[in-house]
């Protein structure tokens, strides 16, 4: 996690056997001013952009990684997913996906959130790594078992993936009409929850890990954090005017 005092490291596993990095951020160690403070590395959320770019910098070098190889997406809450090998060409527009996969080993990607799950993949025998972004439409969409079903297209199986899933909101605090429960839960039964008021909740989180272990992704681990509850992550559902946090994933 990046410290108020130090720098990024990986989440636990640093790594695997086979070269497998995750890494997620926390809101502290860049330049960003409030109500971004400190490093926000979203770039549509109204912060300077100068300040954006100077923390995707500071973040992607404290991991060993060339900033400008690191490959965003401008995600919309839907369960497309684009494979890549290289980062976007300076001055293309970004495409609309929620998830990205590359086979090429060495190459960053990264996913943004302030709430939604992020979910970071791996099957280091086949070289294959792919970062997805599960909100609560992506998550209903099916955004992780189409990010999955691209991985195992690519020569991934199912078996040999590790997943990490970062902070988000947890199923405690994400509160939503009994209505909506219902519809999420009728998609995805591991997501209904209640808060800790006794409230109908949606756990997005549970959601993923439930549709990944369908799928037979057995090898998975989950962030304590939960982003509303934590002053040390970003939270749209509690600031609204924010930053993002953001994951990374790649392979040796």
């Amino acid at each position: 996690m990046i410290g108020r005092h130090h720098a990024v490291t990986a989440v636990s596993p640093v790594s695997s056997g086979g070269g497998a990095h995750f890494a997620f951020t926390d809101r502290w160690g860049g330049v960003s001013a409030a109500p971004y403070g400190e490093l926000n590395l979203g770039g549509a959320v109204g912060d300077d952009s100068a300040a954006v770019l100077a923390n995707r910098e500071r973040a992607a070098r404290s991991l060993g990684l060339d900033p400008t190889q690191v490959v965003w997406m401008n995600q919309v809450h839907g369960r497309d997913v684009a494979v890549v090998d290289g980062p976007w060409p300076d001055g293309s527009e970004i495409p609309a996906v929620d998830a990205v996969v590359t086979a090429r080993r060495g190459l960053p990607l990264a996913v943004l959130t302030a709430d939604c799950t992020p979910v970071l993949l791996a099957d280091p025998v086949a070289g294959i790594a792919a970062a997805a972004h599960a909100g609560r439409p992506g998550l209903v969409a099916g955004v992780v078992p189409a990010v999955v079903e691209v991985m195992v297209t690519l020569g991934a199986q199912p078996s040999r993936i590790t997943a990490h899933t970062g902070p988000a909101v947890c199923g405690r605090c994400y509160e939503v009409p009994a209505e909506m429960r219902s519809e999420v839960a009728e998609a995805v039964p591991g997501s209904w929850s209640e808060t800790s008021w006794g409230t109908p909740a949606v756990d997005v989180t549970a959601g993923v890990h439930a549709q990944l272990e369908a799928l037979g992704v057995r090898d998975r681990h989950k962030s304590p954090a939960c982003t509303l509850e934590s002053g040390d992550h970003f939270s749209y559902r509690r600031d609204r005017t924010t930053g993002r946090l953001a994951g990374y994933v790649w392979l040796d």
